[in-house]
């Protein structure tokens, strides 16, 4: 029996080579006092070189209270507390807090007005569009405007468009990117009379009745013809957009109902079935112009000639021929957090500056909304940065401990399950659809099936995940992971195998260190 004496030099001797052994791993005092990364996740990283010091993670367990409030647990915490890049994880502080303030049953209003009269069908006087930034003003919704026109008893116009921005302020409208594609879709600036995206969608594939291309496009225009000169070749769709050469003439701007010429030329391979190729080529008044003007022949209305689109703000002596409501916010929400829409996103945070603080609406004052409302909720988050709540930038910066406090609140709130249905599906939907379909599938056996709802997000150097995950055993978690390095692309594999390990309930912090 060892003295106790010897059992003191014992426990000296274990402490030592415990210092000698953290000392040479370089172990912080954040690593002693944390529940450790899990092994499969730490072997994931270090297969894809991204060190450690590169990522940020926050675990919390979420439980109800018995005064029915959900409360949080800490289960994995790894430099939670570092301001770090988010990417499009940065859209759930967006449409949280938008959801909150506005309420999901908001709608965008756009304003009609004329300076005319009608007479026997026909308006005789010009057409003036007030916009308040509606993100999703579609074809679809635009034949509702339509026939709300022509329940007026319009059947004809004899005038032109007029564009009133006025609700934005022209700094937020200007079109400036991170990565010098100002042609791609996920690029377009905000505008508060945003029409489809201000983006034309062709969709290209093999004829079903003969051996050429069928090229088809919305939304419609009225002066947009195509010229295919697309070859079909007999090889893989992979990669098939390098062999396809656009050109959309004349590219310049002025005269808005000028003809337009669309060309494709290159090859597709006969394989491709439907693809999508998606152009930002207009300015928006052209754009606008030519859509209201298609909208309204489609619908059976008739113009003396076609109208020229300018921009101008609504006359005093203007009258109000219709307030046209778009889509509810809540309905907006699932499009910008499941398919991360970026320029949706703006546009929110611009209506928050524009409902509170008035217009012209700024991102700043969008800013100072939100961290009314996070005060109001009991949240500080001192290194917070938005710059335009979309994520699509540069300098936006929070935390993944900050982001795991949203998730929580959000729990407690009114509007908490339509934000929760709002995130992407693993394996289902969004842009979590193809991932995580393999480990989801050792579950079908269970009577309730474990869920993941997770926001994801990416830019050059950067990847990112924020949202919930329901385990095997019911336990419902929060859960947020930032990857701020140039190998960050590599990262998603260890995003996912972080999330498995949730699905399985991980191990307690204690058997994962």
């Amino acid at each position: 029996m060892k003295s106790f004496f010897q059992r003191l030099l014992s426990i000296a001797a274990s402490a030592i080579w415990l210092g000698i052994c953290l000392f040479a791993r370089n172990v912080s005092a954040e690593e002693l006092n944390s529940p450790q990364i899990p092994q499969a996740v730490m072997t994931s990283l270090e297969r894809s070189q991204i060190p450690k010091e590169a990522v940020s993670i926050s675990v919390v367990e979420i439980e109800p209270s018995r005064t029915g409030k959900f409360l949080a647990k800490n289960v994995l915490d790894w430099r939670s507390d570092v301001a770090m890049n988010p990417a499009s994880t940065m859209k759930l502080l967006t449409t949280l807090s938008g959801l909150d303030i506005l309420g999901p049953q908001y709608r965008w209003r756009t304003n009609v007005y004329t300076d005319g009269v009608i007479r026997q069908g026909a308006l005789k006087g010009n057409l003036y569009l007030q916009g308040t930034g509606d993100p999703k003003l579609i074809p679809e919704e635009l034949v509702k405007m339509m026939k709300s026109l022509q329940g007026l008893g319009i059947q004809k116009i004899d005038g032109n468009l007029f564009f009133d921005r006025s609700a934005y302020a022209s700094s937020v409208m200007e079109h400036n990117t991170i990565d010098g594609e100002s042609l791609k879709a996920y690029n377009v600036p905000p505008d508060p009379l945003l029409y489809a995206f201000r983006t034309l969608a062709f969709q290209l594939g093999k004829s079903r009745t003969a051996d050429f291309i069928d090229i088809s496009y919305t939304p419609a225009l009225s002066q947009l013809k195509i010229d295919n000169q697309l070859q079909l070749v007999d090889r893989s769709c992979d990669n098939w957009k390098s062999n396809i050469r656009f050109n959309l003439s004349p590219d310049s701007e002025g005269n808005t109902n000028q003809p337009l010429i669309a060309q494709f030329s290159g090859a597709l391979p006969s394989t491709c079935r439907g693809v999508n190729y998606n152009v930002v080529a207009l300015d928006a008044n052209t754009f606008l112009t030519q859509g209201f003007a298609a909208a309204w022949e489609l619908s059976g209305g008739s113009w003396v000639q076609p109208p020229l689109g300018k921009d101008g703000t609504v006359p005093l002596a203007a009258r109000l021929l219709l307030q046209f409501e778009g889509i509810n916010l809540a309905d907006d929400v699932v499009d910008i957090n499941k398919y991360s829409n970026n320029v949706m996103a703006r546009q929110l945070l611009l209506t928050l500056a524009l409902e509170k603080m008035g217009k012209p609406a700024t991102t700043t004052n969008g800013q100072l909304v939100i961290l009314s409302w996070l005060k109001k909720n009991g949240m500080d988050f001192p290194d917070l940065v938005i710059e335009n709540g979309s994520g699509l930038s540069r300098n936006e910066a929070i935390s993944a401990s900050q982001m795991n406090q949203l998730l929580i609140a959000a729990r407690n709130l009114s509007v908490g399950e339509i934000f929760y249905n709002s995130l992407p599906i693993a394996g289902t939907d969004g842009t979590m659809r193809n991932r995580l379909m393999t480990q989801l599938r050792k579950f079908l056996h269970l009577k309730k099936k474990p869920e993941v709802r997770m926001k994801t997000g990416s830019l050059a150097d950067v990847r990112a995940i924020s949202g919930y995950v329901v385990s095997k055993s019911g336990k419902m978690y929060a859960v947020t992971s930032f990857i701020n390095h140039p190998n960050a692309w590599r990262g998603l594999e260890a995003h996912d195998q972080l999330l498995s390990w949730l699905l399985e309930d991980g191990p307690e912090p204690k058997h994962a260190r």
